[in-house]
């Protein structure tokens, strides 16, 4: 089975594709990955320099969600296309929208792990403003041309059928992540957040004005700035750790009692999973996503009401038996959620959309004959 897959090298999905590229070795799925929106940086090239089944083609294109992009979107579309012509893959995985839209000629499976118009509603309660509209028409277009669309969330599929109709055919498949590298430590008195600190949806903001006045100190990673950015945010009680690679986070992690993210928009949630790996107790934003992801195993407060944010993290750095008891269970529940399960169901996804589109060129052939 030979995939020719999207990835963007700025945000999470890096992280997703790595856990899943790696996972399919074994399914012997060989990726021809297509990398978008900067170019790879030091430790990103090591790491998939160490995936036997992968075969790196790296571009600087931007992203659709990127400031006036779709120059370079149109640009990434025929080198996409060329890239399938040479590969000749079996599928085409897009981890972006808009290129599903373009004449592959195989089945596509695009999978949506966020999107504008649901990022609007959900952090600024009001639809995506007009300057939005070339996106939003380029990623209806390519969801409604996509074989298959794929959620990590039930929430995030409702989402996309919200903002941009119905599906022909769609999936939820949960992300994974390896264990291994997130043991957990010697806990200790500390909070962790971490994730796109710029970013309004995971709510840092109110976590920084909150935490003076919070029995532990709370340290963020992650970056302050958005791609392509000047400066970035500013904080005043939280202590910003900066970026830190995934040894560094993994350390901060095993040491934190608390990982607490109020987040308002958060499809999936990588961040959370990986605290819930290193024994962390979660706090987490009382959003559909979340709840979904996690049920009885994390503590839920209103993301905009900062005194319920304030009066969890209170209690639960106060309540030793309450803080094992939810660190236990939600490390329970990320323990199921293994690479190796995620692997398997876009495997047998593959398997299935590749049959058909044999079978829809065998057809083809016959009759062109």
């Amino acid at each position: 089975m030979k995939v020719l897959m999207t990835a963007d090298t700025v945000g999470g999905v890096w992280t997703y594709t790595m856990e899943l590229a790696r996972a399919l070795a074994p399914h012997q799925v060989e990726i021809a990955l297509a990398t978008m929106g900067a170019p790879l940086s030091a430790d990103q090239r090591a790491e998939v320099s160490a995936l036997a089944n992968v075969r790196v083609h790296e571009s600087a294109y931007r992203l659709e969600w990127m400031d006036e992009p779709w120059a370079d979107v149109d640009r990434a579309g025929e080198w996409l296309l060329a890239m399938a012509h040479a590969e000749r893959p079996d599928v085409v995985h897009l981890n972006g929208y808009a290129h599903a839209a373009l004449a592959w000629g195989v089945p596509v499976l695009v999978v949506g792990h966020s999107c504008v118009r649901s990022w609007f509603a959900s952090v600024q309660g009001v639809d995506a403003p007009g300057d939005w509209s070339v996106y939003g028409e380029r990623v209806s277009a390519g969801l409604h041309a996509a074989d298959v669309v794929v959620a990590p969330t039930r929430a995030m599929l409702d989402a996309l059928e919200l903002h941009y109709g119905a599906l022909r055919r769609s999936r939820v498949i949960a992300n994974g992540r390896a264990a291994e590298p997130f043991p957990p430590g010697d806990k200790e008195p500390l909070i962790m957040s971490a994730g796109r600190l710029w970013d309004d949806a995971k709510n840092v903001a109110a976590l920084d004005r909150l935490a003076p006045a919070l029995p532990w100190p709370v340290y963020v990673a992650g970056d302050a700035a958005a791609p392509g950015a000047r400066g970035g945010r500013g904080f005043t009680g939280v202590k910003p750790l900066g970026r830190v690679d995934r040894a560094q986070l993994a350390q901060w992690l095993g040491r934190a009692s608390l990982y607490v993210l109020p987040a308002r928009y958060e499809p999936f949630g990588l961040s959370a999973l990986e605290a819930a790996l290193a024994g962390c107790a979660l706090v987490l934003g009382d959003i559909p996503s979340l709840r979904e992801v996690w049920g009885d195993a994390a503590s839920f407060v209103p993301p905009d009401d900062e005194e319920a944010i304030a009066s969890a993290v209170r209690t639960l750095c106060e309540d030793d038996a309450r803080r094992s008891e939810l660190a236990l269970r939600a490390r329970t529940r990320a323990l199921e959620l293994t690479p190796a399960r995620m692997a398997q169901a876009y495997a047998t996804l593959y398997g299935t959309l590749a049959r058909r589109g044999h079978r829809q060129r065998e057809e083809a052939t016959v009759c062109a004959s």
